[in-house]
């Protein structure tokens, strides 16, 4: 019998094919909009997004709807991805050196650390918006790849790899704010449930058991249980990803018979065409109706458009000219400083992981939250629109 054909590295049918996703997901958040704002749907969209279907999951969540089975339940299984992710870049990717993980980890950190400081210049004074600091300090890396993806041979390889790296490591610092900043009353019986639960995940994984059933069953209980614990539900999703047997394939495709590698092939196109979209139709909404320019000049939704579109690129390109500066660590060869400064641009599209964020800030205070999406969509836009202009400009890749 011939040997099962190599699957195609993940990151590599990742960079290949997120432009797809991206047309989706900018779909999604053009329907979200429409509907939002057309007389004939805007008040279905609302009754629908928060329609209540129970069951009681959670006492503390109540009721559940529609909007928080995609909020905590399908995004676990986008936190699922991206810790499958972040564990197989670490253990057998881009970020398995110290070499490799140095100008990603630096860029990430100050493309972090930046915008949540520019958010606080901007609307730290006000005491109730402070919880914000985090929304713009997470880059959307659906978004942003394939805003490179469309500009084709435009790009280097190199320049693609480099901005999914770094939104790698974004998205572990987003998991760990989210775990750390935005988690308030412990439910203590629960947490010690999930803390069982881990243990399970911890033997089977040491025992060698190899099946995906087991880690998926015991997934589910975790994830109900950190649902009730007051951490937030997702965070169950990295949590499972980092107990996932993988078998390391250097130098290779993904090994076909790693548990991590079949579970992640599995979910992503599910992530990338459907999960990511249907939370940005039910998130991106944004009720424009008696909306003026001078709402822009809120200190919340300028706070948020300005960490995304002057903060994360300030932050990333600093970083990176900087760490050049000093010989901590070098660009990727053949990519130019232009381009460096387009890929910064481009990494302050916010949207999925701002909004998710923002929601967390700001619970059940629909105005603020608002805020937000204008925000973010604000920053975005215009991140993408200076990215893809910066781009275009710096001529084709050699």
């Amino acid at each position: 019998m011939p040997s099962p054909r190599p699957r195609l590295h993940v990151l590599r049918a990742f960079l290949r094919n997120e432009a797809a996703g991206g047309v989706v997901l900018i779909a999604a958040t053009v329907l979200a909009l429409l509907a939002a704002n057309l007389p004939v749907t805007a008040a279905l969209y609302d009754h629908a997004i928060h329609a209540r279907t129970g069951p009681v999951l959670s006492p503390a969540l109540g009721p559940m709807t529609v909007h928080l089975w995609i909020n905590d339940a399908a995004m676990a299984l986008f936190f699922l991805v991206v810790g499958l992710e972040i564990k197989r870049e670490i253990v057998d990717g881009r970020l398995s050196s110290a070499d490799r993980r140095r100008l990603p980890f630096i860029a990430a950190a100050a493309g972090m650390a930046v915008p949540a400081l520019a958010y606080l210049a901007v609307a730290g004074d006000d005491p109730g918006l402070q919880r914000g600091w985090a929304i713009p300090a997470a880059t959307d890396i659906a978004f942003a790849i394939g805003v490179l993806a469309l500009l084709g041979r435009r790009v280097p390889s190199a320049l693609k790899l480099l901005l999914a790296t770094i939104a790698i490591v974004d998205d572990m610092g987003a998991v760990a704010i989210i775990a750390v900043a935005y988690t308030e009353a412990i439910d203590v019986a629960a947490l010690a449930g999930a803390g069982a639960a881990l243990v399970v995940l911890y033997v089977l994984n040491r025992r060698g058991v190899m099946a995906l059933w087991p880690y998926l069953a015991v997934g589910a209980a975790l994830w109900l249980l950190v649902l009730r614990s007051g951490i937030h539900a997702t965070i169950a999703g990295v949590l499972l990803a980092a107990l996932i047997p993988i078998r390391v394939s250097p130098a290779a495709p993904d090994d076909a018979t790693s548990p991590l590698h079949r579970l992640e092939h599995a979910l992503h196109p599910w992530s990338a065409f459907a999960i990511v979209p249907l939370f940005a139709f039910a998130n991106a909404g944004v009720a424009l109706a008696g909306v003026t320019w001078s709402v822009l000049r809120e200190p919340l939704v300028l706070g948020v458009a300005i960490g995304l579109a002057v903060g994360k690129p300030v932050g990333i390109f600093g970083a990176i000219a900087l760490a050049e500066r000093l010989g901590i660590a070098a660009r990727p060869h053949g990519v130019t400083w232009r381009q460096v400064l387009g890929l910064s641009l481009v990494a302050g599209i916010g949207f999925t992981m701002s909004l998710f964020i923002g929601g967390l800030a700001f619970p059940g205070d629909a105005p603020l939250i608002e805020q937000v999406k204008l925000g973010v969509l604000t920053g975005s836009v215009v991140s993408a629109l200076a990215g893809v202009m910066v781009l275009l400009g710096a001529g084709r890749a050699r």
